[in-house]
C-alpha cells in the first residue's frame, strides 16, 4: 500500500517532498525527475528553490520530464506547460534548460509526438521520482477517467470538469469565459508511463480533493479512478493536508504509522 503522510499545510508537504528529491539528487546528481504542473506542486518547487543548491549542490545535471502539455498552445504562451516549467522549475532551481523535456504539443508531428516522448524517457534511463497531483475527477497527468492502466504518452481529450478546474490559470489572458480558453486536447504521459517511475510522490491539498484522494488510496483499483494506479506501484508516497485527508477511512492509522516509523525510514 502507499505510504500516506498527513501534514498541517501545503508548505509542510512541500518540505517533505523536497527532502526526498534532495536526497535523490545527492546520491544521483543526474537524477531524472517527473515534473507536474498546476498549483499543487508549487510548495515543493519553492522548497527546492530555497534549499537545493545548499543541500544538494550542483543541479545542472538534473534531468526532467513534464507530465503533459496542452495541444496547440504556443510554447511561449504563459500557460503552456513549457512556459510554466521554465518559470517555476528551471529558472528558480538553476537547471540546464536542454535537460528538461516537455511533450511536443504542436499540431505538426503530433501523430508521432507520444512515441518520441516515450523513447526520450527510456533513453534517459527512466524517471527516478515522479511528482503527481490529482484532479477532482481523479485524473493524474491528464489521464481522465477511463484511461487504460497500460496507456503510454498520447493525445487525450480533456473533460469539461478539468477545463473548468484549470480555467483559473487562463483568466488573466481571457476576457470572456476562462474555461473557453483552456485547450480541449492535450498530450500526456500515460498511466503505464507513470507506473514505470521508480518512486511516485502524490500531493493533494484542500477539501475539493478529498473524494479523489480517498478513491485513489482506499477505493477499488479501476480505470474510472485513474489515481488508483498508485495502489499498483511498489513505492508510492502520498502527502496531503488535513482537508484532503477528510474522507480517508484509515486516516488515524496513517498518522500513527508516520509518527511511529522506524528511525531509518525516509520517504
Amino acid at each position: 500500500m502507499a505510504e500516506v503522510v498527513i501534514v498541517p499545510s501545503a508548505e509542510e508537504a512541500g518540505r517533505l517532498a523536497a527532502d526526498a528529491i534532495i536526497r535523490l539528487i545527492a546520491r544521483k546528481p543526474n537524477a531524472v525527475l517527473g515534473l507536474a504542473t498546476g498549483s499543487t506542486p508549487l510548495s515543493t518547487y519553492a522548497a527546492l528553490a530555497e534549499r537545493a543548491t545548499a543541500e544538494a549542490g550542483d543541479l545542472t545535471h538534473v534531468r526532467g520530464f513534464a507530465l503533459d502539455e496542452y495541444l496547440g498552445l504556443p510554447a511561449d504562451h504563459p500557460e503552456s506547460y513549457r512556459a510554466v516549467i521554465t518559470r517555476e522549475v528551471v529558472e528558480p532551481l538553476g537547471l540546464t534548460p536542454p535537460n528538461i523535456h516537455v511533450p511536443n504539443g504542436s499540431p505538426d508531428g503530433i501523430e508521432t509526438a507520444g512515441d518520441d516522448y516515450e523513447r526520450a524517457i527510456v533513453a534517459a534511463g527512466g524517471v527516478d521520482l515522479q511528482i503527481l497531483g490529482i484532479g477532482t475527477d481523479g485524473h493524474v497527468g491528464f489521464n481522465e477517467p477511463g484511461s487504460s492502466f497500460a496507456s503510454l504518452t498520447r493525445v487525450k481529450t480533456l473533460t469539461e470538469q478539468t477545463r473548468r478546474d484549470n480555467a483559473r490559470f487562463f483568466a488573466a489572458q481571457n476576457a470572456g469565459e476562462a474555461s473557453d480558453a483552456v485547450p480541449m486536447h492535450c498530450i500526456t504521459q500515460g498511466l503505464g508511463t507513470i507506473l514505470r517511475a521508480r518512486h511516485l510522490v502524490l500531493l493533494a491539498f484542500g477539501a475539493a480533493k478529498a473524494a479523489a484522494v480517498a478513491a485513489a488510496v482506499e477505493g477499488p483499483v479501476t480505470a474510472s479512478q485513474p489515481g488508483s494506479i498508485i495502489q499498483l506501484h511498489p513505492h508510492t508516497t502520498v502527502i496531503i493536508d488535513e482537508a484532503a485527508a477528510a474522507d480517508l477511512a484509515n486516516a488515524d492509522y496513517y498518522r500513527h504509522a508516520w509518527l511511529n516509523r522506524p528511525a531509518w525510514q525516509q520517504l
